[in-house]
């Protein structure tokens, strides 16, 4: 049976790193966390001195960089795990640049697309089932309200002990969305063969049943078709 990929687009905290790691557990799913792949990178950034808005000397740190994610949800960035640096606000609110710049998206889209190339895979971002995996099995676009995906990602950062408030996270939210969405290079947009799901009301148990619903259910239809 060949391998199968399952694309997971959406905006910023919408809680897609969260089920994708669990269905990728239940499904038997490399998990491939794309975000912290762009997260690293604008870590890298910052540590270095050099200003996330500056197109030119960001991308000349490329060769510089080498990001590695290893099973238990660890990201290695130059060899160092840095799991829990990359979700400091600093870096949530720097990333949307780091991630508009296309030759570093090329960079890293490039190693996305050799790791899907070489097992079963989901993989979560903003331009998966658009650009990085345009031919993927599967293709979901889960959405929420802002007021939900700050309240989320406020909690979470609170458990990880990252210092912030509510106010901060709900600008970061809504700032992220315009530039994800106006990038000139692989913007955040739905797949027109994208299933949506909004999971403003559901819980977290609710949105990876629904989700591992609509991956049977394509897989079915492709095994029929194939039939």
């Amino acid at each position: 049976m060949r391998n199968v990929s399952v694309a997971i687009d959406g905006p910023a905290a919408a809680g897609k790193s969260t089920v994708a790691k669990l269905v990728a557990e239940i499904k038997g799913y490399t998990y491939i966390d794309t975000g912290a792949m762009y997260r690293a990178f604008t870590l890298y950034c910052l540590e270095k001195g050099v200003d996330c808005q500056d197109h030119d000397k960001c991308i000349a740190l490329i060769p510089e960089v080498n990001i590695e994610l290893k099973p238990g949800h660890i990201v290695l960035l130059n060899g160092r795990d840095v799991s829990k640096e990359i979700r400091q606000t600093n870096v949530s609110g720097n990333v949307s640049y780091i991630a508009s710049y296309k030759e570093i998206r090329l960079f890293l889209v490039d190693q996305q697309r050799k790791m899907a190339e070489s097992c079963s895979v989901i993989m979560d971002g903003r331009d998966i089932g658009t650009y990085v995996l345009p031919n993927a099995d599967v293709k979901i676009y889960q959405i929420a309200s802002v007021k939900t995906r700050a309240i989320r990602r406020y909690e979470e950062n609170i458990q990880k002990g990252i210092p912030c408030t509510y106010e901060e996270i709900e600008e970061d939210v809504k700032k992220r969305d315009y530039i994800d969405s106006h990038r000139d290079f692989a913007p955040l947009r739905q797949a027109e063969d994208a299933i949506p799901l909004d999971t403003s009301f559901m819980s977290i148990e609710e949105v990876v049943n629904a989700i591992i619903e609509i991956i049977d259910m394509k897989l079915k239809e492709r095994e029929n078709k194939n039939a």
